[in-house]
């Protein structure tokens, strides 16, 4: 006797078939969720991730300007990431590979597929590929231990967005969020403003403390030097 539960299911049945397909996807999520909290007390490489617009051209202050970010904290033994793409993405890869050169791994790309953006720029030295945002920000957030957000589009306050609120939330912990530039000071004040000061209760002012705004790379890259230092104390105590 066939087990109702495993009884093949005609394609006219549709809503049958779709409470199956549902329930196997929550179940695979399920198995996603549990994987993700397999993470190492402490990982063997520094990552930071330099998000930042696809836009910005190679002749401009603000590629030069991440280009040696990245190179300053590819020189202290950080690995880079980005989202493989053009602008400040290649930007920063570009200074990875340029500050270490015999190591492709401190030069990575995780880039998602779109029509415009066929190719990871020539920099980067490790790729991976996703179909979907979601699941390249997932990787993101695993990868990491250190967001640095560089002037950008919808996209880069986007990535900027999902980990403000997973520090928040403390999915994520000890992970430096670090903004550069006006456009970013001013980003946090309108959260300030309207969430906070204005007494409508939308977030807690400690909120406000957890993304840091800087003025310039220099800044940041003390920031991560700092963070990087403290990392490698934890690990040499955990060893």
């Amino acid at each position: 006797m066939i087990n109702p539960k495993n009884k093949p299911i005609g394609v006219v049945d549709d809503d049958e078939a779709l409470r199956i397909v549902a329930d196997a996807v929550l179940k695979l999520w399920d198995t996603v969720d549990d994987l993700s909290r397999l993470r190492p007390a402490h990982t063997p490489h520094y990552h930071v991730t330099v998000f930042g617009s696809a836009r910005i051209q190679e002749n401009t202050p603000a590629y030069q300007s991440v280009k040696h970010l990245a190179a300053e904290l590819a020189a202290m033994g950080c690995r880079i990431v980005t989202g493989g793409g053009p602008g400040l993405m290649q930007a920063a890869n570009e200074g990875a590979a340029q500050a270490a050169p015999d190591n492709p791994d401190a030069s990575v790309g995780i880039r998602v597929d779109l029509d415009f953006e066929q190719h990871v720029n020539d920099f980067v030295g490790r790729a991976y590929e996703h179909k979907t945002f979601f699941s390249r920000l997932h990787h993101f957030v695993q990868r990491s231990n250190a967001f640095i957000v560089t002037p950008g589009g919808i996209g880069t306050a986007l990535e900027l967005m999902l980990v403000w609120q997973l520090l928040q939330v403390r999915k994520l912990y000890d992970t430096p969020l670090i903004l550069v530039g006006d456009m970013w000071h001013e980003m946090v004040d309108w959260a300030r403003r309207y969430m906070v000061d204005n007494g409508a209760g939308l977030a807690s002012p400690v909120d406000m403390q957890i993304p840091v705004v800087v003025d310039t790379v220099e800044d940041a890259v003390h920031l991560i030097r700092e963070h990087h230092g403290r990392w490698q104390a934890d690990g040499k105590a955990l060893g």
